[in-house]
């Protein structure tokens, strides 16, 4: 299958395999199983049997395939097949790789989801043509993957680009440290991600807080979400409005910290919480012009992520 590529991305609900044309990056064929388990023997079962059912809707066999690339959300040893931490999945120091690879018999190649979702957009999105781009993904959870002089940028044991980890909270009793799920304390992920979002807003209004939020989310704490904070922002809600003013600050300051380190072509922005906050975005985004270096802002432009969805299944499948 020399001009057919097989990947899978592997998240902590959906496990999506796809067979991607190498020289235009169009799913060709593509199936998508839910995950009912999470210990590594069922979800190497489910990943195989997309796999499967992916390569069979078109006639081919796994085995003619070189290899089978998967991102997977969590901090992946790449070389080695390794993932060290994926919290939706409760993994620590899973040899996933090898365990799948003696399923289907190819070889496996993971990569972390935001760096095979960065090296789609590389490939047939909107970092195409450019050398220097960073990826940031703002949904359940918080991440960049990098695209350094033209090729993936993984790191020296391949667990670069974890922005959701860096720290944006200093260890003092005065200021609220919040667990991010990678288990440490302070990390921009546990502030700014949907998941964690929703998670402190509800926690805030069960102690008291006076909100619209909760009458736009149709009075059910479930229901609460990023979008529906960025709603309550609209009609100037005192709650939400303090809400976005810190979050886009954290944002926005973590984003022009990448782009003064790096000096990157492009920024791009994607996931759920870009798509679905708008206000919350233009904020982040002003935060981003005050704090980012003047001489790395020059010729640096900020689009959003092209492929969508598509963008991790797509890298992930031409992984090399």
């Amino acid at each position: 299958m020399v001009s057919l590529a097989l990947g899978v991305d592997l998240g902590g609900t959906n496990a999506r395999a796809a067979v991607v044309d190498r020289d235009s990056g169009e799913i060709v064929a593509a199936h998508k199983e839910p995950l009912r388990a999470r210990d590594p023997a069922a979800v190497v079962d489910v990943v195989s049997h997309a796999i499967q059912a992916a390569t069979e809707a078109l006639g081919v066999a796994v085995g003619s395939f070189r290899s089978v690339g998967v991102g997977v959300a969590g901090q992946c040893l790449g070389s080695t097949g390794v993932v060290l931490n994926a919290p939706n999945l409760g993994w620590r120091d899973v040899p996933f790789g090898t365990l799948l690879a003696e399923r289907l018999g190819v070889a496996v190649r993971i990569a972390n989801d935001l760096s095979a979702a960065a090296w789609g957009e590389k490939r047939f999105g909107a970092a195409q043509g450019l050398s220097e781009a960073v990826l940031v993904f703002v949904g359940s959870g918080v991440g960049s993957g990098l695209i350094l002089g033209g090729k993936l940028h993984e790191g020296a044991r391949g667990v670069g680009g974890e922005l959701g980890h860096v720290k944006v909270r200093p260890s003092r009793p005065t200021t609220p440290l919040r667990r991010c799920g990678c288990g440490m304390m302070g990390c921009l992920e546990a502030y700014t991600s949907g998941v964690n979002i929703a998670a402190r807003v509800r926690e805030e209004l069960s102690a008291g807080i006076s909100s619209r939020v909760l009458a736009l989310a149709g009075g059910d704490p479930a229901r609460i979400t990023a979008s529906v904070v960025d709603a309550a922002w609209a009609e100037g809600d005192a709650y939400a409005r303090a809400l976005w003013d810190e979050v886009a600050d954290l944002l926005g300051a973590a984003i022009a910290n990448v782009a003064t380190l790096l000096n990157p072509e492009r920024i791009i922005l994607g996931g759920g919480v870009v798509l679905g906050c708008p206000n919350l975005v233009r904020l982040a985004r002003e935060q981003f012009e005050r704090k980012v270096l003047v001489a790395a802002r020059q010729g640096l432009s900020v689009e959003r992520a092209f492929l969508g969805d598509d963008a991790g299944v797509i890298g992930a499948a031409l992984l090399e």
